[in-house]
């Protein structure tokens, strides 16, 4: 974990970068240092604690990851994480000794616990997850919707460290009765009219062991901007569950009627999420698991190779059962070959894969297909709803072979 000394440089930047208008002031990293993408270009820019990373809005910060990291390795460095908040009123300040996590609602041991305390609790784990934006490639859907427009960089794999919720519901002691458990963090709405982001899970998800009250990414505290000094972990969820900056945990005896779980983060209540374009959702249910998916990443759009052996690779993921295979199309789906999975870090990771293909002088569209362990599988092209989540279809990049 980072040093206390190394914690308090990283809390000062912040502060520090934070102080003028109440949202983090950027460190520019060039004027020409912007990606190209479908919807105009972003430029990159370096917040604190971060290399530079693709800027959507500044105030409150989101910011994307450029889609090479992913070449780097299955587990997403912490300087690269996205950052996706909701409201502007960001914490600049948390003392750690006397930050406490507040437990109460329909529990029988109102508690309020300090990080030593949550770290002593019994059933210390580490589990590696991917956290997805539910908006993740919203930038790309025809047509568009209302939205930040990102690209594929709204999503990390990384190791979190923590205890399962379950040992501060067993702590508080839930009483019968309880249905659900809501959590809320300590960004805040800027205007009062503003919905406060709350979030909540059912009682028997909130219990099940998987559901993580993490301190640690990839073995070092968490950094400010994914949520230092606590967030919730909520393996094979879309990152709409997990809340950063975690201070209160409530459990409840009848269903949460926030605006983030009763209007917000809804997805046509249907087998396929999914609406004809432009079409709203006659019914609707809140975002769950992640859908399966699977990129290329050694190779971008419009890249240009030797002909003849070349090593393809990339990741795959899905919502928790694990990638049974992925399939590697070099004739823009004509034939398909089955690529070799990499190492397993568990069911919730990126799960690395390679493939070497023989490609002949001329243009060749390479897609990715992956299939899940539950046997579901990408579609051809992304399923549409208003609200642009979940997009999840086979990926095309096209390059040119001499």
């Amino acid at each position: 974990m980072t040093d206390p000394a190394r914690r308090a440089f990283l809390k000062s930047a912040a502060l520090g970068a934070l102080a003028a208008g109440s949202g983090l002031r950027p460190a520019w990293a060039g004027e020409d240092a912007q990606l190209p993408f479908g919807n105009g270009e972003r430029p990159l820019v370096a917040y604190p604690g971060k290399r530079p990373l693709l800027q959507t809005t500044a105030r409150p910060p989101q910011l994307e990851t450029p889609f090479a990291v992913f070449d780097e390795g299955a587990i997403t460095p912490n300087d690269a994480f996205f950052v996706r908040y909701h409201l502007a009123d960001i914490p600049l300040e948390i003392d750690p000794e006397a930050f406490r996590l507040t437990v109460g609602g329909h529990v029988e041991r109102p508690v309020a616990l300090s990080l030593s305390e949550l770290k002593a609790l019994p059933g210390r784990t580490e589990i590696v997850a991917v956290n997805q934006c539910s908006g993740n490639s919203r930038g790309f859907f025809e047509p568009r919707m209302a939205g930040g427009q990102l690209g594929n960089g709204a999503m990390g794999c990384a190791r979190w460290t923590g205890v399962p919720l379950r040992s501060v519901l067993d702590r508080a002691g839930v009483k019968a009765g309880a249905v659900q458990v809501a959590f809320n963090g300590l960004d805040r709405p800027v205007l009062p009219e503003t919905p406060d982001f709350a979030k909540a899970l059912t009682l028997d998800q909130a219990g099940d062991g998987a559901v993580l009250l993490a301190w640690g990414m990839n073995g070092e505290d968490l950094p400010w901007l994914n949520g230092y000094p606590l967030r919730l972990v909520v393996p094979g969820y879309y990152g709409t569950y997990w809340v950063k900056h975690l201070d209160t945990v409530t459990v409840l005896d009848k269903p949460f009627e926030g605006f983030f779980m009763k209007t917000a983060y809804r997805i046509p209540d249907n087998p396929c999420a999914c609406t004809e374009p432009g079409q709203a959702a006659a019914a609707t249910v809140p975002i769950g698991r992640l859908n399966v998916r699977s990129f290329l990443t050694n190779l971008a759009d419009g890249a240009r190779v030797t002909a003849g052996p070349v090593s393809l690779r990339g990741i795959a993921f899905d919502g928790g059962s694990g990638i049974r295979t992925v399939a590697v199309s070099t004739d823009d789906g004509a034939t398909w070959t089955e690529a070799a999975l990499g190492r397993d870090l568990g069911p919730y990771a990126f799960r690395p894969w390679s493939l070497t293909a023989a490609l002949t002088p001329g243009a060749h569209a390479i897609r990715v297909r992956a299939t899940a362990n539950d046997g579901s599988s990408q579609p051809t092209a992304s399923r549409w709803n208003p609200s642009g989540y979940m997009r999840n279809g086979v990926e095309t990049t096209r390059v040119q072979a001499a």
